[in-house]
């Protein structure tokens, strides 16, 4: 699910993803898609750019910004499996300190619940 964007809106726990308006179905380390987002109330759209793929371990993606969303997976026995997802915004833009603008703006402590809130989803969702 995490690998493919068509489905991202399912497992996003930020209520900020909305549906993927182009996406191939082939999806490798370059490719585009864009996703229709709204936040604040205001609906916007992103093209972002996949950056790694490995099946069933790692996915990762960069926002038009630069920053970057990860997903890893570790099988930890046949039916266990531990998610990891990060968001990295060490390459983000122009800004000059971009922890502190993240912080300030509050997006850190926002993507750290939508981090938390989306692996609850997701456990619950194959917990079952």
């Amino acid at each position: 699910m995490v690998a493919d964007p068509h489905r991202h809106h399912e497992l996003d726990g930020s209520g900020t993803v909305r549906d993927n308006i182009k996406c191939p179905d082939e999806i490798v380390s370059g490719t585009k898609f864009t996703t229709a987002m709204k936040m604040y109330g205001v609906p916007y759209r992103l093209t972002s750019t996949v950056t790694a793929v490995k099946p069933d371990e790692l996915f990762e993606w960069r926002h038009p910004f630069g920053h970057r969303w990860r997903w890893e997976f570790a099988a930890l026995s046949p039916t266990l499996t531990r998610v990891t997802e990060t968001f990295d915004h060490r390459d983000a833009g122009p800004i000059k300190n971009t922890l502190k603008y993240y912080q300030r703006m509050g997006f850190a402590k926002g993507n750290a619940k939508g981090i938390e809130a989306t692996l609850a989803k997701l456990a619950e969702r194959y917990s079952k």
